[in-house]
């Protein structure tokens, strides 16, 4: 069965499904109505013509400016520097955060060829030096890509009066001590804050 084991092959391709779920999904498929399985389609063909970069944090927009940047309620005295869009998507979904965002597009990674003219930073400066911030906050990934970047970014910051801050990390809430590695531990030591 040709059209089964093609559509499995794609759907493996997908981040975090592996054959046995590609596998499930395709059997699925079949077994749907061909009006869902056309507007899946047709939702899976639109998607990178619909879909646009924000021209001013570099956030997913379906315009040129997104709902974040263009709300007048969204508080424009803190800006969360992240890696990726779907970050930007992770934390306004939380509701924890009200302010502006900046997306990198990666991470500064040498070995992969990534440095930092190839990221967003220069944006972020600009950004940084035309508004009066409060705070930034630089929610980059905690690992080592991430802290490299976090780290460059503080020190191209040095000489600007605004409050710097970077994401805690450490144990999650749930978790057992038996089960963190060294680097979790670590950083839990080191975010450490009053009990009271």
């Amino acid at each position: 069965m040709r059209a089964l084991e093609d559509l499995t092959g794609y759907l493996s391709r997908l981040p975090g499904i592996g054959k046995k779920s590609a596998s499930r999904i395709a059997f699925y498929l079949v077994k749907t109505p061909s009006s869902y399985n056309e507007a899946f389609s047709d939702a899976i063909l639109n998607i990178q013509k619909k879909i646009k970069i924000c021209q001013i944090c570099g956030s997913y927009s379906e315009s040129d400016i997104c709902d974040i940047c263009s709300d007048a309620n969204t508080d424009k005295e803190s800006i969360c520097v992240v890696e990726q869009p779907q970050d930007v998507i992770t934390i306004k979904d939380s509701g924890v955060y009200k302010g502006l965002f900046h997306v990198l597009g990666g991470a500064i990674n040498p070995l992969n060829n990534v440095l930092p003219e190839n990221l967003r930073i220069k944006e972020l400066m600009d950004r940084i030096k035309d508004n009066n911030f409060k705070e930034i906050i630089l929610a980059t990934n905690p690992n080592e890509e991430g802290d490299f970047t976090a780290r460059y970014i503080l020190r191209l910051l040095k000489d600007i009066d605004v409050k710097v801050t970077r994401l805690a990390s450490g144990l999650p809430i749930g978790g057992d001590l038996e089960y963190a590695d060294k680097s979790t531990l670590l950083r839990s030591f080191n975010s450490r804050v009053n009990f009271e």
